[in-house]
């Protein structure tokens, strides 16, 4: 998986003589990485946590802002999504000292290979089909009786 196109935004850095303007280029997903995207959601993995999955196995590491813009996320569903990596233990995050005054930048990268999160999910999928039959195993007992 790739990730397409370069979006570049404005980043304003303030120093004591002026404000100082840093391009930076921030990647998005392309149509393969959509159809990953999708393919999760059938699994019943919420948009948010399927898109950052997505987006943070091909990214390397990125921001909460660089995942924002690639994403086409808005923060707090950067933030809701982030819960449930960090719940399952898929993602590392380190601090990095912004330029200037400030809070540090939290840079985030998937800690497990993808596919980890993909054998997770199998696991997930194969426990819920054996209770269903197991359910409907138990119907036509109670039936039969």
């Amino acid at each position: 998986m790739l990730l397409k196109k370069i979006f570049i935004y404005d980043q304003y850095i303030y120093k004591e003589r002026g404000i100082i303007i840093k391009q930076t280029s921030v990647k998005e997903l392309d149509e393969k990485d959509l159809e990953f995207v999708e393919a999760l959601r059938s699994l019943d993995v919420p948009r948010n946590v399927a898109a950052m999955i997505t987006y943070l196995a091909n990214a390397n590491e990125a921001t909460s802002r660089e995942i924002e813009m690639g994403t086409n996320m808005r923060q707090p569903e950067v933030s809701i999504g982030m819960r449930t990596l960090r719940r399952n233990n898929w993602v590392e995050e380190r601090d990095i000292k912004a330029e200037g005054k400030g809070r540090p930048m939290r840079i985030y990268k998937l800690g497990v290979p993808i596919g980890e999160i993909i054998k997770h999910y199998e696991e997930e999928k194969n426990n819920e089909a054996t209770k269903t039959m197991q359910a409907i195993q138990k119907l036509k007992d109670i039936r039969a009786k």
